[in-house]
């Protein structure tokens, strides 16, 4: 029957474990190890012969749970639950590349993720070539003999651009190489990677699936052969996994996942449109609106919008700094994906650590401003708008 449960079932019942005793909700196992009935047994587990929990850094019940339920909704074969989003991505990457290698990724990324790209990767003797992503050609004329990774967010962060993720996935198929894609900002209900043509999907769970501001957490998701040639024993040996209570933590979550990104998206959509329409405002990037540069992609690969919203303010720094400083409802925080709206200056926070010209060839301006959207009702979020821009001068 699990086959053919709709997403906002799975994200209720899939994966479900259930001790002796029934419980309802899912049980958080806090314990390191685990016992055996003989020590014939012990041998049988450690050399794979019986399936079983040896130590928690391998894996628990309460993680197991965690990482199923996420292969139901994203159709991935396996995964392994991490302690964040970086962990994640780092994993996901490094597992997988040797010295000589070459990675091939899109220039719009979180900062730290372009630092784990461009550079520690080069300190282990992996080369990285960034190419503005939009365009197919770039990554085509990037490829070199020794390319294994291609790797993209899409939408991006925080400028929502939007990558043709089959497109990459036809190159990466005709040199052999893989596609990891991080799907932080689509979430996996409006975009299905796997489907696309990538191979590997990440998430930083802190961000929608746990969606309350709660706890670190991050999944890598894949076919099985490569979770077991490739992740498997990098996961097993450097040890970055996820606590089992916030395996628990983010079950919890994930149960209400669809309706939070629902009203997010619908809030996210109206201060979109809202701020299209103001004066101060000089240009605006939402992925659900006709005019956003990448609408036709946007058609193929998401069945939704987005519940970001990025947009540049006429007065530069100034002026983003005296709306956020006045906005009242919404919160100022480097997070997203979170209940509550949250809004963020990328220049002197998540990308901070970028040149000025990475900074503006990404199109980070000294006036861009990334805004979250949370469940709160819509009309007292454009309220809040409506008032907080009253407040910046020009």
């Amino acid at each position: 029957m699990t086959k053919t449960w709709r997403p906002a079932t799975q994200l209720v019942h899939g994966g479900t474990l259930r001790s002796q005793f029934g419980e309802t909700s899912e049980a958080i196992y806090l314990t390191q190890g685990f016992v055996y009935e003989t020590s014939e047994a012990a041998e049988a587990r450690f050399k794979g012969e019986t399936e079983g929990f040896i130590y928690a850094r391998y894996g628990s019940p309460t993680n197991d749970m965690f990482e199923k339920r996420m292969c139901m909704l994203e159709g991935a074969e396996d995964a392994r639950a991490t302690a964040s989003g970086m962990a994640a991505v780092t994993a996901a990457i490094l597992c997988q590349l040797k010295a000589g290698d070459h990675i091939v990724a899109a220039r719009a990324l979180f900062g730290s993720c372009r630092w784990v790209v461009e550079t520690l990767a080069p300190k282990y003797g992996i080369e990285c070539t960034l190419v503005d992503g939009r365009f197919l050609e770039n990554w085509e004329n990037a490829i070199q003999p020794n390319t294994k990774v291609f790797f993209l967010e899409s939408p991006t962060n925080p400028t929502l651009e939007v990558i043709d993720i089959a497109g990459v996935a036809r190159l990466a198929n005709q040199v052999g190489a893989k596609v990891v894609v991080d799907n932080v900002f689509a979430t996996p209900l409006f975009q299905k990677p796997l489907e696309l043509g990538a191979h590997i999907v990440v998430y930083s769970a802190t961000k929608h699936i746990d969606g309350q501001g709660r706890c670190l957490g991050g999944v890598v998701l894949s076919d099985k052969a490569w979770i077991d040639e490739h992740l498997h024993d990098y996961f097993r040996h450097t040890g970055p996994a996820m606590s089992p209570f916030n395996a628990w933590t983010l079950l919890k979550g994930i149960e209400t996942l669809p309706l939070r990104v629902k009203q997010q998206t619908q809030n996210a959509a109206a201060i979109a449109d809202f701020l299209a329409e103001n004066g101060k405002v000089a240009k605006v990037i939402y992925p659900g609106r006709k005019d956003h540069p990448q609408a036709d992609i946007i058609a193929k690969q998401m069945t939704g919008g987005s519940t970001l919203v990025a947009f540049e303010m006429k007065g530069g720094k100034e002026a983003a700094f005296a709306l956020q400083n006045a906005l009242e409802i919404t919160k100022i925080s480097n997070n997203l994906g979170d209940s509550k709206s949250l809004i963020t200056h990328p220049a002197t926070t998540t990308h901070k650590n970028l040149t000025d010209e990475a900074r503006a060839e990404l199109g980070i301006s000294p006036g861009t401003v990334r805004y979250s959207a949370g469940i709160e009702d819509t009309d007292d979020l454009l309220e809040d708008f409506a008032r907080a821009l009253k407040q910046v001068i020009g």
